[in-house]
């Protein structure tokens, strides 16, 4: 599998999903989207809340996303 050069942007956790998914707010965009935890997170359990920092790997649609780190 090819690793693509996604864009990393910064946003803020606004609502908790279930299965590890969260509405994350774009700060550069300022619209909201869904992003899951990536799974190296999963795998160390690294806890994300309501009202966290994170950064957030886009899809090449930027519809949807994959939270890479917690700030």
């Amino acid at each position: 599998m090819v690793k693509e050069n996604n864009d990393a942007v910064d946003g803020q956790v606004i609502e908790a999903l279930p299965n590890t998914t969260f509405r994350v707010k774009i700060k550069e965009r300022g619209e909201a989207i869904l992003a899951h935890l990536s799974g190296k997170m999963r795998m160390y359990r690294i806890k994300v809340v309501v009202g966290d920092k994170v950064k957030v790997e886009l899809d090449s649609y930027g519809k949807r996303g994959r939270i890479v780190k917690r700030e």
